[in-house]
């Protein structure tokens, strides 16, 4: 084991094979749907995703601190001297929070970094931060890496309808409101931890081309990892990433993941995501 260990969340979306080969813990928060409560890593969560595709509303929580406290001692226990745990903008979860509770007693240092944004484009941070640990950095260094890879890093994304931020208090009412009525699709961004509207377009294909056009602007010819996101529409992910790798200088693979239960109740179906991290 590296001598600083990487805990994130699972709303990383970072792909399971590669968290494992980088040894990053992952902690999942929960969805209630249906009476139950699930955790977003475990396989009949599955459940949850399909009534989600369908449209169907859920509600997330944060883990508990003592589910940190737990791993954190574990990490100890197996050799860590340092921890740094990488979780989602505060803004939307309290999972950091919860975090910085389990840390508390925690026999080593414990970094708990908000990152201030969701899914990959905190991922790209985490991993960065995995391979700094694995390279001997200090604790503070390794944070100083997944600062400087996420700030860096910009995600874009249309939904379907806004009713699911707006439901969840993600995006204001009256944003909501006004896309509906004036039937147009939403180009939205996280800035300082919050969803924002950036752009309105009037049509999927449109909102498409206006991120294609996004994620080149944002790469301006550097070398950039991408990952596009979706829910429920998988087709519509595996064109999007063809198109990027076309019109993106120095891109190779595109990660292309669905969101899981925690972030696809705030998002709904047929939500489509870019980001866009440049290599620092």
């Amino acid at each position: 084991m590296a001598r600083v260990a990487i805990v994130t969340d699972s709303t990383s979306y970072i792909p399971p094979e590669l968290a494992k080969k980088l040894a990053i813990s992952v902690v999942p928060l929960q969805v209630q749907w249906n009476g139950q409560t699930y955790a977003e890593a475990d396989p009949q969560a599955v459940e949850v995703l399909q009534a989600l595709r369908r449209g169907e509303l859920a509600t997330t929580s944060r883990p508990s601190p003592e589910r940190f406290a737990a791993l954190y001692e574990k990490l100890a226990a197996s050799g860590a001297e340092e921890i740094v745990s990488i979780h989602i903008s505060s803004s939307m979860s309290g999972t950091s929070e919860a975090a910085r509770l389990g840390a508390a007693n925690c026999a080593i240092p414990v970094h708990v970094i908000d990152s201030r944004t969701v899914g990959m484009a905190m991922g790209f941070g985490v991993i960065s931060a995995a391979l700094a640990a694995d390279d001997g950095m200090s604790g503070e260094d390794v944070v100083q890496v997944a600062r400087r890879r996420i700030s860096a890093t910009n995600i874009f994304f249309s939904v379907a309808k806004l009713e699911n931020l707006r439901r969840s208090g993600r995006i204001s009412k009256g944003a909501s409101l006004l896309a509906t009525a004036l039937a147009i699709k939403p180009i939205l961004t996280v800035e300082d931890g919050h969803v924002v509207a950036q752009e309105r377009v009037r049509t999927q294909a449109g909102a498409i081309k206006r991120l294609e056009e996004m994620a080149r602007e944002a790469t301006k010819n550097r070398a950039v990892d991408v990952a596009v996101h979706h829910l429920g529409a998988p087709e519509l992910a595996l064109q999007f990433a063809e198109n990027l790798k076309a019109v993106l200088s120095g891109v190779g693979q595109v990660t292309i993941s669905e969101v899981g239960a925690v972030v696809g109740t705030h998002v709904g179906p047929g939500a489509i995501a870019v980001v866009i991290a440049p290599r620092i």
